[in-house]
Parts: structure tokens; sequence; C-alpha cells
């Protein structure tokens, strides 16, 4: 099950995934899925939680539909925990960035979002926290790309051991 807020990226899934009838692309909105509550062995979002209204809401979704011991993963852009590359990488998200954009995009406003909603994101931490206040245990990260972007981890209680 593929699920996106967005009709034009659940086209583009369809187009690249044609004659696969193991997906199924649903319009769904984060914040109200439209699925069983313990549906879910596992439940992924990438680089959309920062797009949600309302992201506390979201992972409460997401809980409510993953199973007991199924798991959560959440790809998403990040705080650089090294000063000095998290300096430079504001920096490229607030000045070269819109420049390039400018000059290479049709659609440069979409990134002048992408740089502001990556610097108002919360870090690492904080996104493990409310991972842990949605109900998921075992909650971790990992830090990719030096931390630009980092993927989370949880399992929602409950379930057989060792799943």
């Amino acid at each position: 099950m593929a699920a996106d807020f967005s009709e034009g990226m659940l086209e583009v899934g369809r187009r690249r995934n044609a004659g696969n009838p193991r997906i199924e692309f649903v319009h769904a909105d984060a914040q109200d899925l439209p699925f069983a509550d313990e549906e879910f062995d596992a439940v992924t979002m990438s680089f959309g939680l920062r797009n949600v209204h309302d992201p506390k809401l979201a992972l409460a979704e997401l809980f409510r539909v993953t199973k007991p011991g199924g798991r959560i993963v959440i790809c998403e852009f990040s705080r650089p925990p090294l000063g000095l590359i998290r300096l430079g990488y504001s920096l490229y998200l607030r000045w070269v960035l819109p420049i390039v954009s400018r000059v290479t995009s049709s659609n440069a406003p979409a990134y002048n979002y992408l740089g502001d909603s990556i610097l108002d994101w919360p870090d690492q931490k904080t996104l493990s926290s409310w991972l842990r206040d949605a109900g998921f245990e075992g909650v971790g990260y990992r830090n990719l790309t030096a931390g630009v972007v980092a993927l989370h981890r949880g399992r929602r209680p409950g379930g057989r051991a060792g799943r």
C-alpha cells in the first residue's frame, strides 16, 4: 500500500509501477488515514512528515494503523549535530539553494519552501520524543549524510517477541 496526499505524486508512482499488482495507491491525509486500526506490520514515511500540518497527529495515526509489534520508519531531513556542518548547511539552504533554484527551476518558490521547512523542522531528539509520545517504544535514529537526513525508527508495543 502506498499513500500520499498529493494526487500528482500518486500518479507518478502508478506510472513507475505500472503492471505491479502488489502495490495499491491510495489518496490519504496522514492526519486522518483511511485504514483500519492495527492494519499494517510496518509503516514508513519519507520526506513527508515535515509537510504535514500537525505532525504529532500524523504520528498518532501511524501508531493507530500499526499492528502490535509492528515497526515505524521515518526518513526526514534533520539537523546536523556538528556546528560547522550545521552552519554550512544552513547557509546553503538560506542563500545558495534559492539562487540555484531561480536559475534552474521552473518552480523556484517550491525550493524556498523546501529550505524554510527544513530549517524550521525540529532536531532528531525532538522527533524521537514525538515518536515516544505517540506510543512507540524502542525509538532511535541514525544520522545519514552527516545528519542532514535522519532515519527514525520505533516499534508499537505488544505482539509476539522477536518480531
